[in-house]
């Protein structure tokens, strides 16, 4: 995307957290977007908050969406798609964490993770794919997690989920690479938000607000990098080592 160039842009989970401030800095640039959920009042509410900031000109469209409901993704995206008259990218943000525990009660809990983070998100890559290969171009961005690179005690599926969707993104961009299609893997740090009950994340190391990390994810989508970690410090400098920390490092 050539500086300055405004684009239409597609979030998913964009009702709260990383997804809402995502929309809030993206529509401050100038971007077009279509904004799905599960939740569809807040996402009326984030689009009347958009059009007060940015002016009613603003382009935004809407859609209900449940990620877990695989077979409903792909004919729900592509209406939002075919509304926006095209898309030139989809932000693959929808997704979910919670604290499990191996061998305990947690199997429901955690097959839940996969089903959102992992089986979600191919289903909605796969229906931007379709869309992207019928227009000979696009960028699929997918907000992955630190997580996918270290094992955390009590963080199992959900680091299984992570990394099970950065390999997806990963071998995307490697198939379809010469189809005029790129691809983005961000890893996002510590973002406060409200993803995890009970965990404070303010108090977890490095942690930033959502603001500050939707303004950096904004400058990968918009240079359409093929990775980057937010926020870049510390932990592009620390990256290198994630998957070689000594286990004590990663208890929960």
């Amino acid at each position: 995307m050539a500086k300055n160039e405004k684009s239409t842009i597609v979030i998913t989970g964009a009702s709260s957290g990383i997804g809402r401030a995502l929309a809030m800095e993206l529509a401050r640039r100038g971007h077009s977007l279509g904004l799905t959920a599960r939740r569809l009042a807040l996402l009326e509410k984030l689009r009347d908050e958009l059009h007060a900031a940015y002016g009613a000109g603003l382009r935004v469209e809407l859609a209900a969406l449940d990620v877990c409901q695989v077979p409903s993704v792909g004919p729900a995206l592509q209406d939002l798609f075919n509304r926006l008259g095209g898309v030139d990218s989809i932000v693959v943000n929808a997704g979910a964490n919670d604290v499990t525990r191996v061998g305990g009660a947690d199997l429901d809990k955690e097959l839940n993770l996969i089903q959102t983070n992992l089986a979600g998100a191919i289903a909605t890559i796969n229906a931007a794919a379709a869309h992207f290969l019928s227009r000979g171009k696009g960028h699929i961005v997918g907000i992955s997690s630190l997580a996918a690179l270290q094992p955390i005690s009590g963080q199992a599926a959900y680091c299984a989920s992570k990394a099970g969707f950065a390999m997806y993104l990963d071998s995307t961009r490697v198939e379809l690479r010469r189809k005029g299609i790129a691809v983005t893997n961000i890893l996002p740090g510590y973002i406060t938000t409200e993803i995890v009950k009970g965990v404070d994340i303010s108090k977890l190391p490095f942690a930033v607000s959502s603001e500050q990390a939707a303004r950096e994810m904004a400058r990968l989508i918009e240079k359409r990098v093929r990775s980057g970690v937010v926020p870049a410090f510390p932990w592009k400098l620390l990256r290198p080592f994630f998957g070689h920390l000594p286990e004590r490092f990663a208890r929960h």
